[in-house]
């Protein structure tokens, strides 16, 4: 598992990076465990109505973590990244990611790009953005995946996540941090 680098974080339980949680849970291990179990079983009920936009996005993500965390769907208010890469300062997050889905929306949520490469491509560099923005203090790849599900589908699109290579994935993520997305929109044409 790849840790955070965190300043200190009022969101974890005193000397620990563990987050705070609403099953009182301080071993990292069981938190996971019980975080996937939460994730699957909000994953059964139906996704929330919106437009796509960045509160649509927010609704996801505390559709998913809900019963988790008290800040579900809140914006991350601590500066975060994962190795040498930072990702966006909290006080940026909301602007960031405002003028990402007005950009989303402009491009009609990708439902005119045509092919399903092109498709592919922009949905990539939609995902690229919103890693890079991590509006959430845990929990950004999840919604991630399940927004592009969300994008898939509206723009006419299955998206077969049982195609998804978590390495071969993780790694065009990272690599699209940096500002090449060609892997990442390879791993996403191979799952449409």
């Amino acid at each position: 598992m790849v840790r955070y680098n965190l300043l200190d974080d009022p969101l974890c339980y005193p000397g620990t990076q563990v987050l705070k949680n609403k099953a009182g849970i301080t071993v990292q291990e069981d938190l996971e465990q019980f975080e996937n179990l939460m994730f699957a079983s909000r994953a059964e009920e139906e996704l929330p109505n919106g437009a796509l936009d960045f509160e649509h996005y927010r609704a996801v993500h505390h559709h998913f973590f809900q019963d988790v965390y008290d800040w579900a769907g809140e914006i991350r208010t601590i500066r975060t990244g994962k190795g040498q890469n930072w990702f966006c300062y909290p006080e940026h997050i909301e602007a960031q990611a405002n003028d990402l889905f007005a950009h989303l929306a402009e491009r009609n949520h990708f439902t005119e790009a045509g092919a399903k490469s092109r498709f592919a491509e922009d949905a990539a560099w939609f995902l690229s953005e919103i890693n890079a923005i991590h509006p959430f203090r845990e929990g950004n790849g999840r919604v991630q995946l399940v927004f592009l599900t969300m994008l898939a589908r509206n723009a006419g699109y299955d998206l077969n996540e049982d195609m998804l290579q978590p390495a071969l994935f993780l790694a065009a993520m990272v690599r699209s941090f940096s500002g090449d997305i060609r892997p990442l929109s390879k791993q996403i044409e191979d799952m449409l």
